[in-house]
Formats: structure tokens, C-alpha cells, sequence
């Protein structure tokens, strides 16, 4: 984990790379609570024999809602604001999936900082966040993420 411990330090480094997260593995069980909580029981993703003989894939693979819903703990997993108060999401400019994630897979995140702005009483920070598959070229996500530092 990288530690910020003003805004300062993180206005040196936009355009660049700042960190990379931990490997976090994908499991047929995160999978199932994922579409149970979000009622997105598609075959693909939770039919483990249907989804080895039909998908392309040749298993389940995850929502990409659900990567993409990791964002929020890899990054936390990669840096910290120690001047931070409170941070929040704002939102996503831009999200694409380009390859999918079997179950059983590990993925992390890399952070490159795009931009700061200055805004009342804080910040707002927009990354670009690229979720990789271990073992894989392509990324599995890239998002552009707007996050608001207090």
C-alpha cells in the first residue's frame, strides 16, 4: 500500500502511475452472492456444468458489474490518504470490460492519477483504474473514477 500524506504529494504524480493493489482471487462463492444480491442469475455466471459444456469461456465466469463493484477495495487496498477526513464516490466517466474473469481467476488494480481538481473543502481525484487478470495481457476492466476527498 502507498500512504499520501498530503495533496500535494498526489499533485506531483498525475499522469502517472501511482499503485497497484493486492491479488484478490475470484470464487464461485463471491459470484453467487453477487447474483443473489443483485437478482442477475445468468447462466454464465452461476450454472458451473452448463457453463463448462455451452459458454465460450468454458466455465462461469463473473459479472462484470461484479469487477467492476471491487473498485472500491482495491483501491483502498492500494493507497491511503492519511489527510483525508472523508472520501466519497462521484462517480464514472467511462467503464469497459474487455475480457472476461473465470471463476477460480485473481485480479488487482492499477492506479494512474488523470487529474485533480480543487473544489470546496477538498479535492476531486480522477483515476484511471485498470482491473487485470494474473496471467493475462488484456485488462479485465478499465474505469475512469471520480472519487472527492474531504
Amino acid at each position: 500500500m502507498r500512504e499520501f500524506n498530503s495533496l500535494a504529494e498526489l499533485k506531483d504524480l498525475i499522469g502517472q502511475e501511482v499503485a497497484q493493489s493486492e491479488w484478490v482471487e475470484i470464487s464461485q462463492e463471491r459470484v453467487n452472492t453477487f447474483a443473489d444480491a443483485t437478482g442477475d442469475h445468468q447462466w454464465i455466471h452461476i450454472d458451473v456444468e452448463r457453463a463448462k459444456r455451452e459458454s465460450p469461456f468454458g466455465g462461469p465466469i463473473a459479472h462484470g458489474f461484479l469487477t467492476l463493484s471491487l473498485l472500491p477495495m482495491l483501491v483502498a487496498n492500494a493507497i491511503k490518504l492519511t489527510y483525508v477526513k472523508m472520501g466519497v464516490n462521484y462517480g464514472l466517466n467511462k467503464v469497459r470490460f474487455p475480457s472476461p474473469v473465470p471463476v477460480g481467476s485473481r485480479v488487482r488494480a492499477r492506479l494512474k492519477l488523470l487529474e485533480i481538481e480543487d473544489i470546496k473543502d477538498g479535492a476531486q481525484l480522477t483515476w484511471e483504474v485498470t482491473i487485470e487478470r494474473e496471467g493475462q495481457d488484456k485488462p479485465v476492466c478499465v474505469a475512469e473514477s471520480i472519487s472527492r476527498a474531504y
